[in-house]
């Protein structure tokens, strides 16, 4: 057999060269940016040649590189077709989930159940991180993203957009809730997303510095459970709010909402697009989809 390079830089590689970023690659892998660039060090060292060109901070594939990345991905492909044609029936049943962690607690779990009452055939398993899967390495069917897509060498579908206002519980303050946008200058806010309280205080036609918090999470639904503790106000995603106004764990403090720039698709390899387990969670999720676009 021909000498092969490290099998562990080839998935690395793909990555790398789809996205066209390290750092990129790096959070869809769940590795560091130095792991990635320690990878493919080693795989330029190991073929003796450049596969990326650095410009800066950016990563340009050299025409070698563009080459190898290609016989790589098909062939990352071909061994993917090949261990799920061992045992179709099996990988058939088989349906993983990646979704953000907020929205697989918020949203996705509690109805999950109401998906196997209508599909009884599928085994679901979820994997909830802040990484995008890769779908070639992690055995992830279908993605669930919150962004703008779309993304290369993948296919999506938009499912929703989605909107931002602001809520806190009732007892907040013992009860004393502000009654204009303005009278939150001073209150703690939870920064759900970066730049989104500025934007929001524009829809009400303020210019404001909001008072974040000085915590940081990187599940907004945490934001939300700290704001159903009264420890403050959370800018949420109407996706994420689930019965929680119904119930007065929180209440609506304004009629201000925000549109959200990103947008919910459900995202897998192009040639499992037309798959069955794709099309029967497709229609589930968009008939499940309960908050107005």
């Amino acid at each position: 057999m021909k000498r092969l390079p490290p099998l562990s830089t080839l998935p690395v590689l793909e990555a790398a060269a789809r996205l066209q970023s390290f750092s990129a690659a790096a959070e869809e892998l769940n590795v560091t940016h130095g792991a990635v660039s320690h990878q493919m060090r080693s795989l330029e060292e190991h073929l003796g040649l450049a596969l990326f060109a650095r410009q800066g901070r950016r990563v340009v594939l050299t025409p070698e590189g563009a080459e190898l990345a290609e016989v790589v991905r098909g062939a990352l492909a071909r061994v993917a077709e090949a261990v799920e044609a061992l045992s179709p029936a099996e990988r058939e049943r088989k349906l993983k989930i990646s979704v953000l962690p907020s929205f697989a607690s918020r949203w996705l779990m509690p109805r999950l159940g109401r998906f196997l009452e209508a599909y009884p055939q599928y085994q679901i398993s979820v994997e909830a991180l802040q990484t995008r899967a890769n779908f070639v390495t992690d055995g992830v069917d279908i993605a669930i993203r919150f962004g703008q897509g779309p993304w290369p060498e993948r296919h999506s579908e938009r499912m929703a957009g989605d909107r931002f206002f602001a809520v806190c519980s009732p007892k907040f303050r013992r009860g004393k809730l502000p009654a204009t946008p303005a009278q939150l200058a001073g209150l703690p806010l939870f920064p759900t997303e970066p730049g989104n309280w500025e934007r929001w205080f524009a829809c009400a036609g303020l210019t404001m510095t909001p008072s974040v918090t000085g915590i940081d999470y990187n599940d907004a639904a945490i934001f939300l459970q700290q704001a159903i503790a009264g420890e403050g106000i959370a800018l949420t995603r109407q996706s994420l709010i689930g019965g929680d106004i119904a119930n007065g764990k929180l209440i609506k403090l304004f009629d201000i909402e925000l549109p959200a720039e990103s947008s919910y698709h459900l995202v897998c390899l192009p040639q499992h697009a037309n798959s069955r387990k794709f099309r029967a969670f497709r229609d589930w999720m968009a008939a499940e989809i309960d908050w107005p676009q």
